[in-house]
């Protein structure tokens, strides 16, 4: 597995990233918050310009390959001391392979260049990808109820993981 960064000039790179991020977010988060939640916050952090301004304030995104093939994408940046984990998606088939731990050694060695001691993220509490991060070594340090807009909230545990 190898990984790929995303330049802020990379036009083409940036609406794959948006087309993977809404194929994969959609088909995880639908049933999960509702559709109507999740195309407002497909809206709010996924458009091409909505990447864009991330890339800007200082994410980094990355495609996860194996082999010549895309199986998911990472963003992250850093935050306090920290690196706060905003992205971490597999395609559904590529799901159970290992390339979950495989991108968590990637994120450590990333936040050890930048001189942090963890990596934090936050996961909708009824997420059943809680238990990958449990079982990857993340703990619960707090609960986060989020209000973003619209009527909709996130209602998160938030992890982390010392490196």
């Amino acid at each position: 597995m190898y990984f790929i960064e995303l330049s802020k000039v990379d036009d083409k790179g940036i609406s794959e990233m948006s087309e993977m991020a809404t194929s994969i977010v959609r088909e995880h988060f639908d049933p999960l918050i509702g559709k109507e939640q999740n195309d407002y916050m497909l809206q709010m952090f996924q458009t091409e310009d909505a990447i864009r301004k991330q890339l800007e304030s200082g994410y980094r995104y990355f495609f996860a390959k194996a082999g010549d093939k895309v199986v998911g994408f990472t963003a992250f940046y850093p935050r306090e001391d920290a690196m706060y984990l905003s992205k971490f998606y597999l395609y559904k088939t590529e799901r159970k392979k290992g390339y979950a731990s495989k991108m968590l050694d990637f994120i450590k060695e990333e936040t050890k260049a930048e001189g942090l001691c963890g990596i934090e993220l936050n996961v909708n509490r009824g997420n059943d990808a809680c238990q990958v991060y449990a079982h990857m070594g993340f703990r619960i340090i707090r609960e986060e109820k989020n209000d973003i807009g619209n009527g909709f909230f996130m209602d998160d545990y938030v992890y982390r993981i010392e490196v």
